[in-house]
């Protein structure tokens, strides 16, 4: 199994940005599709973008255009970059890593607070 640490956390103003990372341990992060999932108080997990290992992103209605996910070129990492900033994008923030061919078991990171509020 592969260990995730989120980071890059914190309280922004409406209209801000932040840069959310995951860092992956294991020689394998390149085989890996990657991706960020959030869950507010009261709500179900829900996806937020997501990266295969060749590079294909995707991305929901709600985060298309504003949030960006893209991978470390040298480092075991995947980023979120997360640019105007709503209210309800306030959620805790999840790294998962899935192994497309199913061999490894998927791993989750224990999360990180994002917080928009004036």
């Amino acid at each position: 199994q592969v260990q995730l640490v989120e980071s890059g956390g914190g309280l922004v103003q409406p209209g801000g940005s932040l840069r959310l990372s995951c860092a992956a341990s294991g020689s394998i992060f390149s085989l890996l599709s990657m991706g960020w999932f959030r869950q507010a108080p009261g709500k179900q997990r829900e996806l937020v973008a997501s990266i295969t290992s060749g590079g294909n992103e995707r991305y929901t209605d709600s985060t298309l255009g504003r949030f960006t996910i893209s991978r470390g070129s040298a480092k075991n990492t995947v980023y979120l970059q997360m640019n105007s900033l709503k209210p309800e994008d306030t959620a805790i923030y999840y790294c998962k890593a899935v192994d497309p061919k199913g061999v490894i078991p998927d791993s989750w990171g224990q999360g990180t607070q994002v917080t928009v509020s004036s």
